[in-house]
């Protein structure tokens, strides 16, 4: 099933050719891995869409689910951009928590590798707000899509927050 806002009649926009193995939609194929120091650990699952209508962005949307119970847990939204003529790469995200950032970093084969750029949220977040984000997604030789999140808080530096591998669905 194609995502709603891709026009899959559109072709690539030469822009973004550099992330066109991203495309498409990937589940994980085994629940992935969260922990930081102020909460339990915990398993979740998750799946990416990665679409195109043809600008010189790659749209996203992220949907995390909680392994056992199946609640929904952290949804992000957003687009990648790449810089002309460069390998620097930005994701521009919304997530649900009330967080909105800007992360950048460079596109160096089929690996992405990100650093929060820019960081702001609601009014009323819930503390201890985060203050930092870094991030890699890397297409394994075996086909697989891996990410790993780090995460940096007002109280806790910049530590492992989620680590996940995913297949290709579509």
């Amino acid at each position: 099933m194609a995502c709603p806002f891709q026009d899959s009649a559109a072709p690539l926009n030469p822009a973004v050719l550099p992330l066109d193995w991203l495309l498409g939609t990937w589940e994980s194929d085994e629940p992935g891995e969260g922990s930081f120091p102020t909460i339990p650990p915990f398993r979740y699952t998750e799946t990416l869409h990665f679409t195109h209508v043809g600008q010189p962005v790659i749209n996203f949307m992220f949907n995390a689910y909680h392994a056992e119970s199946k609640k929904p847990l952290h949804r992000e939204c957003g687009f990648i951009r790449i810089q002309p003529g460069t390998n620097r790469v930005a994701f521009i995200i919304a997530q649900n928590s009330g967080l909105v950032e800007i992360e950048e970093g460079e596109l160096t084969a089929q690996q992405l590798t990100l650093q929060s750029h820019a960081l702001a949220r609601t009014s009323f977040a819930r503390e201890p707000h985060v203050q930092q984000i870094s991030r890699v997604f890397q297409l394994r030789a075996d086909g697989r899509l891996e990410q790993t999140v780090c995460m940096a808080t007002g109280d806790q530096p910049l530590t492992q927050h989620l680590h996940i591998t995913y297949r290709r669905a579509s």
